[in-house]
């Protein structure tokens, strides 16, 4: 980095979580994944009035809760990129995971929980099931719609992660945005809960016998409670204050050394204030000696030079001590 202003984000020269994808990119997998989940949600139900199945039950439970939970990360996406004011120095990212928690926490209530218990209550008082022509025909629906949504954001993901030399799993699991991760993970999720009702209601009409259509809503229930336990671990994580994975720290180090006034890095804390955005604390040795008021008013160039970057929400600088040990790229 030169003396002049940040133009690339730390994520981006890193690999790591970097070059993340636009707000409204984001915002398009929600809406899409909304849509999709709403309409499936009223199938499902008409469903599962229609036929009985425990299965299908589950499933219209699992759409409601996955058509809700958009709704969480639409005020997300929405309340996280305000501008940063007097009160929020940092900006509101965090509001992000604040907002993506509570989706999480929906899918686990009104998906998982709702879904377990209707199908230990089936096991108990199993119910004869029919018409499952209809249970079928909307489950392809289902699959059609919550295929087109999971494909969005999966090339969505992809997009990054072939960027950044890394698997697409792996950047899920990882990124700094919280609504791609909790759209992917749902989508994935309702695909594989399709295919387990499926086979509940197969089984049920083939063999007769109740047990296999409630197993099914408990497997449903089981898989919702998995994913949702996931994404409440990541977002607590952000939320308490995820630091930065090692190679962005060296990535950023080399890029404060390759500045003329910078001479050496002696500290760096970074860590995520919201998606893409990170507060950055760093003690440096100034090129030069200069008056102690020139050094200040240099520290503070610096620093306002690095706030210039979309990924760095705040940046607070300090003077090394000649017996701290420097960092190295």
């Amino acid at each position: 980095m030169s003396d002049t202003t940040v133009t690339s984000g730390p994520e981006s020269a890193s690999g790591d979580d970097a070059g993340e994808e636009t707000s409204g990119g984001s915002i398009r997998t929600v809406v899409i994944a909304f849509v999709a989940n709403l309409l499936v949600a009223v199938a499902k139900t008409i469903a599962a009035f229609v036929t009985g199945s425990a299965s299908m039950v589950a499933e219209s439970a699992h759409s409601w809760a996955d058509a809700g939970n958009e709704i969480f990360l639409l005020i997300a996406e929405r309340r996280s990129v305000k501008k940063i004011d007097g009160s929020h120095p940092r900006g509101y990212g965090r509001e992000a995971y604040v907002w993506s928690l509570f989706a999480a926490v929906g899918l686990f209530t009104a998906g998982a929980v709702v879904s377990i218990q209707h199908g230990i209550q089936e096991l108990s008082n199993p119910e004869e099931s029919s018409d499952q022509i209809v249970a079928y025909i909307v489950l392809a629906i289902a699959f059609v719609l919550e295929g087109f949504s999971f494909v969005q954001s999966y090339l969505q993901a992809k997009k990054t992660a072939e960027a950044r030399g890394m698997g697409t799993l792996h950047h899920v699991l990882g990124t700094s945005n919280t609504t791609l991760r909790a759209v992917f993970a749902e989508d994935a999720a309702a695909l594989i809960g399709l295919v387990i009702a499926f086979f509940g209601v197969f089984l049920h009409q083939v063999t007769g016998n109740a047990v296999f259509d409630a197993v099914g809503s408990i497997l449903v229930g089981v898989l919702l409670a998995i994913v949702a336990l996931v994404l409440i671990d990541r977002n607590r994580r952000f939320l308490v204050g995820e630091p930065a994975s090692a190679d962005v720290r060296r990535r950023i180090v080399g890029l404060l050394l390759e500045r003329d006034d910078v001479e050496r890095v002696t500290y760096l804390h970074l860590e995520f204030v919201g998606p893409e955005r990170f507060f950055l604390v760093a003690s440096i040795d100034l090129t030069g000696n200069d008056r102690e008021v020139d050094v200040a008013r240099e520290l503070r160039r610096i620093a306002t030079d690095l706030e210039q970057s979309p990924y760095i929400a705040d940046a607070v600088l300090t003077l090394s001590t000649p017996d701290e040990a420097s960092l190295t790229a």
